[in-house]
């Protein structure tokens, strides 16, 4: 598994990646465009502990995809089909989360891990071909990110792990690790922000990774790339476990 998880990483070195992230009161995306409106059902929108705001993917009926380090309360609402946080839509639905189901292994202070479930009331589902283990057609065939008041994405370039690891950028703290993709621009500007939490990294139309964290005040500052969780084979082993078993 080790073997295949650092091929995987390997590979991922000189890729380039569409980041897609919602917009939010204190959310940004760094220099990205924003999509067309709708084109994008799988995305989730996610407010938790004093409306402070994630994001996710909608990977399975009802099953949401998200970081592990944001706060969830009781009256915390996932929300599917937004284009616009603050216009009234039609494809808009709110729903409340009936079961939150962090990675096992989760290490706050290492971002170890930084993923987990969550799973929706009901949604009318979307129709949307979405699979953790292969490309969900609606996809397109890129590697991104996305924030605002409305749906935005950007291009992102992975850093090699040993760079990212340096002392021009992280300096090994913390320790960007093997189940980790760390992704920016060389030239700034090309970033994920506050409110990006959770947003999925996407590459040539498969899901490759979570948004996890990033320099606090370096939103765009290339000495402060965004680090992504890698959905490594360990990873996706424990979501379909668990989607399975808590169904």
């Amino acid at each position: 598994m080790r073997d295949s998880q650092a091929a995987l990483a390997s590979a991922l070195s000189a890729a380039t990646f569409l980041l897609l992230l919602p917009g939010g009161l204190c959310a940004r995306i760094i220099g990205g465009t924003e999509v067309a409106a709708h084109s994008r059902p799988y995305m989730a929108l996610i407010r938790g502990t004093n409306d402070s705001l994630c994001a996710g993917a909608l990977i399975a009926d009802a099953w949401v995809l998200t970081a592990a380090h944001c706060a969830l309360n009781r009256s915390s609402q996932v929300i599917l089909g937004a284009h616009s946080q603050s216009k009234q839509e039609p494809e808009k639905q709110i729903m409340s989360v009936k079961k939150q189901i962090p990675f096992p292994h989760y290490k706050k202070n290492r971002h170890e891990g930084d993923l987990q479930l969550l799973k929706a009331r009901t949604f009318d589902f979307l129709s949307v071909d979405s699979n953790v283990t292969g490309p969900p057609t609606i996809w397109p065939p890129a590697c991104k990110l996305s924030a605002s008041d409305t749906l935005r994405e950007v291009w992102v370039t992975v850093l090699d792990r040993e760079t990212c690891n340096g002392p021009k950028y992280y300096g090994h703290n913390p320790v960007i690790r093997r189940d980790m993709i760390c992704a920016g621009d060389r030239r700034g500007g090309k970033d994920t922000c506050n409110g990006d939490s959770g947003s999925p990294l996407i590459c040539e139309g498969t899901f490759r990774g979570v948004t996890s964290f990033g320099k606090p005040g370096k939103c765009g500052d290339p000495r402060g790339p965004g680090v992504y969780m890698l959905l490594s084979q360990k990873y996706l082993s424990w979501i379909r476990e668990t989607t399975r078993r808590a169904a």
